[in-house]
């Protein structure tokens, strides 16, 4: 009786030990799942908004002060146009050139981003400083006051809150304004406080180092122990008392100029004050190794693939190893958070990059579903165009904001489709084998949340059957299109890792497995 007893209890402990070791591999990967899930860096929608552009101010009259000339306010309805070099100012008059948005009107403004489908607003920068865009810096921890001042952002940053939006702001730590009082100080007395905050010499051109030889622009030296101090490094410095005053993270400016020592210490400091603050570069390089050092980068490797492929300039297949080499060099994980931009403030808006609405729809389908997080300019949710600085920078278009326009119905149809489906938000990528298609899958631990996504760039029908190599699809699980014109329609069903499908010309499917109904029964009852 004893001997039966022990045996039944080690066969039940090996069973259990047996069951145990083979369910080890689905739980790890489970969690990782759940983990990236719960961090909201992972696949949010960006919402950007310049701030002198985004609305009117309601309280106009009373600041038209803060407009000195050669300054100019204008009209909403004016367009930005090139405007001249001023050689005192070392800048062009386009720079002055204001609309007279502010913090208080773009709060006002926040419903239309939240009912958007954002889940967070990146503000170009709001930091006191001399022309429209604030890229010279005269002072970081003071608010220009064209826009209002830092109690007025505690209160856009609090009610972004209450609405479920994170916000991210502009970090130009690059370099100041030339009519900063620091730099003009440090040029003309050898003794100043100041003088070693920036590089001068005569070997500059204008007797200090500028960046890309914009004179208006003198960069700050960083290896002074007292600049990172104020930046980043003190309790009360710029990085660390905004996120205090409710900002979720920074965007940092020319964040390949800033070298990745002090990247690394940037994105240490920020996370002392807040754990899951999120630090953007903008990276105009590949990006690979940039990510050691920050959470993400803004993909501008990976917009050009996007454009590449729409475009005709990179075969789909070519393009579809670029993105998978670019994924493997990254990490899945620092790839979910990037931004996916297309456009902004520097960039010719997608509109008028990609005139053909059916080569900017394919372009924008891969936007959102391609791992990152897709970066919507303001105004590209109505359509607005305009080509490159300033007329990208042109006023919002609150009169074309309808529930009835096409590319409103278009730009919530794709944040829904991201945020509605686990695994384009937060899933990995896999290529799909095909000869003619940019063809890939984003899946999690769960083989139903997996969406196969066949973009079509050609000018002609493509019929191609498919390699998707994942073991957890089972043969005869049908598939939808979620972006098609009947998402319930069975476009086709999965074979032993096979599928036929005809993708039309300048067309991205997003296929969904719908388990198939069997009275009751299911293929993936043993399956998370």
């Amino acid at each position: 009786m004893m001997i039966s007893q022990t045996r039944f209890i080690a066969g039940a402990l090996l069973s259990l030990i047996i069951a145990a070791t083979q369910a080890s591999p689905l739980l790890p990967e489970a969690k990782v799942f759940q983990a990236r899930e719960k961090d909201w860096r992972n696949g949010a929608i960006v919402y950007q908004i310049l701030i002198d552009r985004f609305a009117p101010s309601d309280n106009l009259s009373a600041k038209k002060h803060l407009y000195p000339a050669p300054k100019i306010l204008r009209e909403w309805d004016e367009q930005p146009r090139r405007g001249i070099d001023l050689e005192e100012q070392k800048l062009n008059s386009q720079e002055l050139e204001f609309w007279g948005g502010d913090i208080p009107s773009a709060l006002t403004k926040l419903e239309h981003v939240k009912q958007l489908g954002a889940t967070a607003v990146y503000l170009n920068p709001i930091h006191l400083a001399w022309t429209n865009h604030k890229y010279d810096a005269f002072d970081y921890k003071a608010i220009s006051p064209e826009f209002g001042n830092r109690n007025d952002f505690k209160k856009f940053a609090a009610h972004a809150h209450q609405l479920g939006l994170k916000v991210v702001l502009d970090g130009v730590f690059n370099h100041m304004g030339r009519n900063s009082p620091q730099f003009k100080d440090a040029m003309s007395n050898p003794q100043s406080p100041w003088r070693n905050w920036f590089v001068i010499g005569s070997q500059y051109k204008g007797g200090a180092r500028v960046w890309t030889g914009f004179q208006n622009l003198p960069e700050l030296n960083l290896e002074n122990p007292a600049v990172r101090q104020y930046l980043y490094e003190a309790p009360d410095s710029v990085v660390r008392g905004y996120l205090r005053d409710g900002a979720d993270g920074w965007r940092l400016d020319t964040a390949y100029e800033l070298g990745l020592p002090y990247m690394k210490a940037l994105t240490k400091a920020a996370r002392k004050e807040k754990k899951d603050a999120v630090v953007i570069g903008e990276i105009v390089n590949y990006p690979d190794q940039w990510l050691t050092a920050m959470d993400g980068v803004m993909n501008f490797t990976l917009r050009q693939i996007i454009l590449g492929v729409s475009q005709g300039e990179i075969n789909a297949q070519l393009a579809i190893r670029m993105t998978e080499r670019m994924i493997q060099d990254s990490g899945i994980e620092p790839m979910l958070k990037s931004w996916n931009v297309i456009d902004n403030h520097d960039i010719p808006r997608i509109a008028t990059q990609v005139p053909d609405v059916k080569q900017r729809r394919l372009v924008q389908s891969l936007q959102f579903t391609l791992p990152g997080s897709p970066n919507v300019y303001y105004g590209s949710e109505v359509g607005m165009t305009g080509g490159g600085d300033p007329e990208n920078r042109n006023p919002m278009r609150w009169d074309w904001v309808s529930a009835q326009h096409p590319e409103m119905i278009w730009m919530k149809k794709l944040i829904d489709l991201q945020q509605k489906n686990r695994a384009l938000r937060i899933g990995n990528f896999r290529r799909i084998e095909s000869d003619q298609l940019f063809a890939f899958e984003r899946y999690t631990d769960k083989p139903l949340e997996t969406r196969l996504v066949l973009a079509n760039p050609g000018k002609f029908d493509v019929t191609e059957k498919v390699m998707v190599a994942n073991a957890g699809l089972m043969d005869d699980t049908p598939m939808v299109d979620l972006l098609g014109v009947d998402p319930q329609k069975h476009i086709t069903g999965m074979g032993p890792g096979l599928i036929s499908v005809t993708v039309p010309a300048q067309t991205v499917m997003v296929l969904k497995p719908v388990e198939r109904e069997l009275g009751g029964y299911s293929r993936y009852k043993r399956y998370p």
